[in-house]
């Protein structure tokens, strides 16, 4: 039997807005993580304190300081996305993020500006955290709503692949500099081309935008329910749980694959070059697994069924992988341990995501993915690699990361138990 036209046209239209958004997505989250293997070098070169630790505390809080953005990006540009369209809130996350990027790739150091140069670098950070913080919820809800029902996680799951391609991207690119140059050459302004690439959003996401196919049209009769205050008021229980169910995987993604670089440098003593190996594993896991994991879940039952599982395993295997990885000289020993956390996670994120999106309608729904991710990103995640590094200087202890880790898979478990499932169009 062949397939009708309109069933055909349909499936395009699917493929071209799910490779527009993942292309995009992708750029943006490129620009907005790959501070996060340069943090030590931005510490040194903008934070002119007494002590390496010190230097590099403060970039961390000022990698945390862009998701103090996030929420207000999700209010604001969720609540646009749902208001005035998808591709709009899109096309406006680009234009954000692309001057974010451009302050930090060519803000002068401190040595050369002073405190000026601090104050830019910090501000290129809170730009392109409002722009992450609007991007999740708009480009997961316009992947949710480019095909049928029935293919929803696997469309979703794409939102996951391309923040692993992202995070591979940076990776490799830190791995080539890392090769290429000296500590001191990388330090004299080598470190600020990988933001220079990132600058390619400009033009290539907002060609790419341009051609995505709006999901999502407000009618006459639900633009009265657009209203912020009516979504915190009908749906706050779901929201606090949504953003409690962001926990586990959010603290996963920072910890496991944007921290890690830094953890295996200053606490195992691995190489530069080797730990951004690392890195580059766990972006090729997140880059190639979602997809097939997505495409299992829309064949359950339960939205529920494989997350519960996956976190009950994450509870009892995290541990143990965190003592191995103490005892760990060889690099191929500490990719399987990270690889097999990571892949944990896999199974995790495109479901959930789907999971609440359901929860909401159509007009509210970019608003409530948005409030609940980046909430729980800016409360859990953005700061976490912060809070491990001095709770490990304090106690001196290097497993602090493992038990970071256990504490936010429980309470995301609970989350998920209480989580209402509803699948609604």
């Amino acid at each position: 039997m062949t397939a009708s036209p309109q069933a055909t046209q349909t499936r395009k239209s699917s493929a071209s807005n799910v490779v527009a958004i993942v292309l995009g997505n992708g750029l943006e989250m490129y620009d907005f993580t790959v501070y996060s293997f340069f943090a030590a070098i931005i510490g040194k070169l903008y934070f002119p304190v007494s002590s390496s630790l010190g230097a590099l505390l403060l970039s961390l809080a000022t990698f945390g300081v862009g998701f103090f953005m996030r929420p207000l990006g999700a209010v604001l540009i969720g609540n646009y996305a749902d208001k005035r369209g998808r591709k709009a809130a899109l096309t406006l996350t680009i234009l954000l993020m692309t001057i974010g990027t451009a302050l930090i790739a060519f803000t002068p150091t401190y040595h050369q500006i002073g405190i000026a140069a601090t104050l830019l670098l910090v501000m290129g950070r809170l730009l392109q955290g409002l722009s992450a913080g609007g991007e999740i919820g708009a480009s997961s809800a316009m992947l949710m709503e480019s095909g049928l029902a029935h293919r929803r996680c696997f469309l979703v799951s794409w939102q996951t692949a391309s923040q692993g391609a992202a995070a591979l991207c940076g990776a490799l690119i830190g791995v080539g500099l890392s090769t290429a140059f000296t500590p001191a050459e990388l330090e004299s302004g080598w470190w600020r081309l990988p933001f220079i690439l990132g600058l390619l959003i400009a033009p290539v996401g907002m060609y790419i935008r341009r051609q995505l196919d709006e999901t999502h049209v407000v009618t006459a009769e639900h633009e009265h329910k657009v209203s912020l205050l009516d979504v915190l008021r009908q749906h706050y229980r779901t929201l606090l749980l949504g953003i409690l169910l962001m926990v586990a995987s959010t603290s996963s993604m920072y910890l496991e694959v944007f921290y890690m670089p830094t953890y295996l440098i200053r606490n195992l003593h691995f190489p530069s070059s080797t730990a951004f190996a690392v890195a580059s594993l766990a972006g090729a896991i997140l880059f190639l697994v979602p997809p097939f994991v997505g495409k299992y879940c829309d064949t359950l039952k339960s939205r529920k069924t494989l997350p519960v599982c996956a976190m009950v395993l994450s509870l009892l295997v995290t541990y143990p992988a965190f003592l191995l990885l103490q005892q760990s000289t060889e690099l191929l020993q500490a990719m399987l341990i990270i690889g097999g956390l990571i892949l944990i996670m896999t199974a995790v994120a495109s479901t959930i995501f789907v999971l609440m999106m359901e929860a909401f309608e159509p007009f509210s729904r970019a608003t409530g993915i948005s409030i609940m991710y980046a909430f729980g990103v800016t409360i859990f995640g953005g700061f976490a690699p912060f809070f491990v590094t001095a709770l490990m200087a304090w106690t001196g202890s290097a497993l602090v990361p493992a038990w970071y880790l256990m504490a936010a898979t429980f309470i995301s478990l609970i989350a998920m138990l209480l989580f209402p499932e509803r699948r609604l169009p």
